[in-house]
């Protein structure tokens, strides 16, 4: 999952990424409005966490671009104004979710979760596929009914080899989704976690690779 956080406060910002990140998520970070809406343009992301008093391009106003658009993130809108008015009232600009700071941490990627799988494009709670189950909101991985322990970054690689199946997801669209700006793309990051995965995942082997087009997960006939 890639999330993008618009938070001015540098400090929050960097812990709420740095934790939300422990959790297998891509975090982008943008410090103002008019940064936010370059990577908006620049990267699909799944949830936006948007505080709403920014400099730049203020929130309510970003909250709007977002919303308006075709097969959009989710808006969870994560700020100081937290009185049953400012509820309503950024519920009311677009937002799928409101939470008030403080906050607790839990909640928050819990939230985070619930609003990922609400997108109109996300599938069905538990994908299927050649023997593998994976149920996103519970972190679980079962091959042929056995449970596999996953590191965070294999499990997210997993998942969007999952929904895509049964097409190919290139290497370049796997370091989109599941790392976040701060990936070099010149490493064997994708490969690296690929080979681990597939060794853990057992055999017979369940994810093929084709040079020059990428990973998937290979039909039972294959």
């Amino acid at each position: 999952m890639r999330v993008l956080l618009v938070e001015d406060a540098r400090p929050l910002a960097e812990v709420v990424a740095e934790g939300l990140r422990d959790q297998g998520m891509a975090v982008d970070l943008a410090h103002d409005g008019l940064e936010a809406a370059a990577k908006l343009d620049a990267h699909a992301y799944e949830v936006v966490l948007l505080d709403r008093d920014l400099p730049g391009i203020h929130g309510d106003v970003l909250c709007q671009m977002i919303t308006g658009q075709d097969d959009r993130p989710m808006v969870l809108m994560l700020t100081a104004a937290g009185a049953p008015g400012d509820r309503v009232s950024g519920l009311t600009l677009g937002a799928d979710d409101y939470l008030a700071k403080p906050f607790h941490f839990p909640e928050l990627v819990l939230r985070v979760r619930a609003l990922a799988h609400r997108r109109p494009s996300a599938r069905a709670r538990t994908l299927r596929a050649a023997g593998l189950e994976l149920d996103p909101v519970r972190r679980t991985v079962l091959r042929d009914g056995h449970p596999i322990a996953l590191s965070v970054k294999e499990f997210a690689v997993l998942e969007a080899l999952l929904r895509a199946a049964p097409g190919f997801l290139s290497a370049e669209a796997l370091l989109e989704r599941v790392w976040d700006e701060n990936a070099d793309p010149f490493t064997h990051t994708v490969t690296v976690t690929v080979s681990r995965l597939r060794r853990k995942l057992g055999g017979p082997p369940v994810i093929t690779t084709t040079t020059g087009v990428g990973y998937r997960i290979a039909p039972p006939s294959e």
